[in-house]
């Protein structure tokens, strides 16, 4: 077995807090064309080719064929970041404060990134393992990447920002429009039509208990089901003919999208008034939703990782990731969430928000932790 390492191998010559230096800066909102030369061009200064698929997919492996391996990891992330683009700054701790990268996409995802990379590239499978990067172009849209692979792995860690906790489940999320249609009238005389807008109370109470005898997932607790928006009526003295109300869904195993779909439609018809029209129809998309996905705690993926990352100094916590993610694509094979940089902070938003940072020291220790997981699962 290897040993226990606080920063990743230098064989590879590649610093993660580096590249991400480099990589921070470049905006990857409305065009990631930029940043993907970025990772091709380091992964092949590294002694490794990379292509771009067909779908934008940054793609490599080491190691054996995928036929013949016997065990596949595959390291997982996305370099798209939301807009609009923040830049670049770096603030060097000084005894008083902490080494921070700040800008969009320091943790959500190109942090991750790094780590990842750093792991990948200073790992040498055994002769029957595969280790393959697989970095997705479009996670914060619409998973157009990540819906076309197709690898066929054994294990696989997604990197997100998760404060260097192991993350092998999070729920799923589904959105769809509830439509209920009836007939309009006079207001004088509202019995001669069917009110859409008042079936709304019905409608509402159905969802309310839609969840009352399912049990919680013994990792995501309980799913969710949230009235969003409501819009209805067209005129301030006309029985409304039609009303609609956006559902956000937070799905647990096993539920599916289609399957959410049926029994919500059919607890809502039962609830309404028969003179009224039901239909709930999932947001259209070209991609399936991110539904959600739940690994085994006692996988060895799992325990090998969490003590890899209490080893490179973080917390070795496992816990469910609070946030849906492409690694439902990849399930049901073991897979987990994993990197550094945090959601939000005490002071509220980090991902997605003005002050988006990622601690510099925690980058280094997902390396490690990844590298040392990889060198035991592959290497």
């Amino acid at each position: 077995m290897p040993g226990n390492p606080t920063t990743p191998p230098d064989s590879a010559g590649f610093d993660p807090v580096a590249f991400l230096e480099r990589a921070v800066p470049l905006a990857s909102n409305e065009d990631v064309t930029e940043m993907r030369e970025l990772l091709v061009e380091t992964v092949g200064a590294h002694g490794t080719d990379a292509r771009v698929d067909d779908a934008g997919n940054t793609l490599a492996s080491k190691g054996a064929e995928a036929a013949d391996a016997t065990t596949h990891l595959v390291f997982n992330t996305h370099i798209d970041t939301v807009s609009p683009h923040v830049p670049f700054s770096r603030e060097r701790g000084d005894g008083a404060g902490r080494d921070r990268i700040r800008g969009r996409g320091s943790c959500d995802a190109k942090g991750p990134l790094s780590a990842l990379l750093a792991a990948f590239l200073g790992v040498e499978p055994h002769d029957d393992a595969r280790l393959t990067l697989a970095v997705t172009p479009d996670e914060e849209v619409l998973s157009t990447g990540a819906a076309a692979l197709d690898l066929d792995a054994d294990l696989y860690v997604v990197g997100e920002p998760t404060g260097l906790d192991v993350c092998p489940a999070a729920k799923g999320r589904f959105q769809g429009t509830l439509t209920l249609s009836g007939t309009a009238a006079h207001a004088a005389e509202p019995e001669s039509g069917a009110n859409a807008v008042a079936g709304l109370e019905a409608a509402l109470a159905a969802v309310r208990r839609f969840d009352a005898d399912r049990d919680p997932h013994p990792q995501l607790g309980p799913a969710t089901l949230t009235p969003t928006t409501v819009t209805g009526g067209a005129a301030t003295n006309q029985v409304p003919a039609r009303c609609e109300t956006v559902l956000d869904r937070r799905s647990v195993p096993p539920e599916t999208a289609g399957a959410f779909r049926s029994e919500l439609t059919a607890a809502v018809r039962e609830a309404v008034p028969d003179a009224l029209g039901v239909d709930f129809s999932l947001t259209d998309r070209p991609t399936p939703f991110l539904e959600a996905f739940a690994t085994d705690p006692s996988h060895d993926l799992v325990t090998t990782l969490a003590a890899a990352a209490e080893r490179a100094g973080g917390s070795g916590a496992v816990r469910p990731f609070t946030a849906a993610t492409e690694a439902s694509y990849f399930a049901p094979a073991p897979v987990v969430v994993f990197g550094p940089g945090v959601l939000a902070d005490a002071e509220g938003a980090v991902a997605h928000a003005d002050r988006e940072y990622v601690d510099v020291a925690d980058v280094r220790r997902a390396a490690a932790a990844l590298t040392d997981t990889a060198q035991r699962l592959v290497g």
